[in-house]
C-alpha cells in the first residue's frame, strides 16, 4: 500500500511544507488541478516527476473560473480516489485548500489577462473565465513557489494565457504544456466526460475526428475557411451545438489566413446534450 502524501490546508503550514521541501535544495514542480482526477492528470504527474525532485499537486474548485450558470456545485469532487491515485504515484505534497483559504474575508485583488486570453475562443463564450484562472494559478505560484507547473494541452488557450501571465509577471516558474491523453476512440481525457450519457459517450468523439479531417485537408493546401466549415458540418451533423472550430496561430492564438503564417492550431468548443467538451490538435 502506499503512504499517502502530506495534505495541507492553509498558507502557513504549505509554506512550512514547502520549506521542508526544499530544505536540501532540491527542485520542486507544481500540478494545479481541480481534482476529479484522471489518466491525464496522472500523466500531469509523471511528467513533474520526470522534471522535479519534489512535486505538489493542488486541488481547488475555484469558483471565479465559473459563471452563475455553469456547474461549480455540481463539479465532480472525488476526494478518496484522488487521494489514492496521488499516493499511488508517489507524489510529495497536497496543497487542498477551502475557499476561505485561498479567498480570506476583504480578498480585493484580481488579475486581468490579455493577449491570449482575449483571442475570440473561450474567453467569448465565457468571459469570466480566464480572470478567475488568471488570479488562481498567480496565487498556487506565488504560495507554491515551484520550479516548473505542468499543465494538459487539452486546455489549449489556457495554457497559453498561464504561460504569458508567468512571463509577463516574472513569476520565476517554467510552465510545461504536457500532450493530451485520450481514450481508445479518441476522445479527451476530462473530468466533465462524466455527464456524458452513453449515447453521447458514443458521439462525443466526433470532435476529434473532424479536427483530424480539418487537419488532413489544411495540410493538403485546402483554404482554411473551407477545411473549417466541413469540420463545423461534420460536428453538427453529429448533433453537437458548436460554439467554435477554429484555426489559429499555436502561439498567439491570432487568426491565419493560411498554414503559412506558422505553426498551426486547430481549436473546438462544442455542446453535447448539457455537456461542453473542448479539444485541439496541431497541424
Amino acid at each position: 500500500m502506499s503512504r499517502s502524501p502530506m495534505v495541507v490546508r492553509t498558507v502557513p503550514a504549505l509554506r512550512r511544507a514547502v520549506d521542508g521541501l526544499r530544505a536540501r535544495k532540491a527542485t520542486t514542480a507544481l500540478v494545479p488541478t481541480m481534482g476529479a482526477l484522471h489518466d491525464g492528470h496522472v500523466s500531469l504527474v509523471r511528467l513533474a516527476k520526470r522534471r522535479a525532485q519534489k512535486v505538489i499537486v493542488s486541488i481547488f474548485v475555484n469558483p471565479t473560473q465559473f459563471a452563475p450558470t455553469e456547474d461549480f456545485g455540481s463539479y465532480p469532487r472525488t476526494w478518496k480516489a484522488d487521494l489514492a491515485k496521488l499516493a499511488a504515484e508517489k507524489v510529495d505534497l497536497i496543497w487542498n485548500p477551502d475557499v476561505k483559504a485561498m479567498y480570506p474575508d476583504g480578498f480585493a485583488t484580481r488579475i486581468v489577462p490579455e493577449g491570449p486570453a482575449t483571442a475570440g475562443l473561450e474567453d467569448r463564450f465565457r468571459p469570466h473565465f480566464f480572470g478567475g484562472v488568471a488570479t488562481v494559478v498567480g496565487k498556487l505560484f506565488t504560495q507554491v513557489r515551484p520550479d516548473f507547473a505542468i499543465f494538459g494541452e487539452k486546455d489549449f488557450q489556457q495554457l497559453r494565457v498561464v504561460t504569458q501571465m508567468a512571463r509577463d509577471l516574472d513569476l520565476s516558474v517554467k510552465v510545461i504544456g504536457s500532450k493530451t491523453v485520450r481514450e481508445r476512440d479518441g476522445l479527451a481525457m476530462s473530468s466533465r466526460n462524466v455527464y456524458l450519457s452513453p449515447d453521447e459517450r458514443q458521439t462525443a468523439p466526433v470532435l476529434y475526428r473532424a479536427m483530424k479531417e480539418c487537419a488532413k485537408r489544411l495540410k493538403a493546401g485546402d483554404d482554411v475557411e473551407a477545411a473549417m466549415a466541413g469540420g463545423r458540418e461534420l460536428i453538427a451533423a453529429a448533433g453537437f451545438v458548436i460554439d467554435y472550430l477554429e484555426a489559429r496561430h499555436a502561439e498567439t492564438l491570432a487568426p491565419i489566413a493560411s498554414v503559412r503564417d506558422g505553426p498551426v492550431r486547430i481549436l473546438v468548443a462544442a455542446r453535447l446534450g448539457k455537456t461542453r467538451l473542448i479539444d485541439n490538435l496541431g497541424v
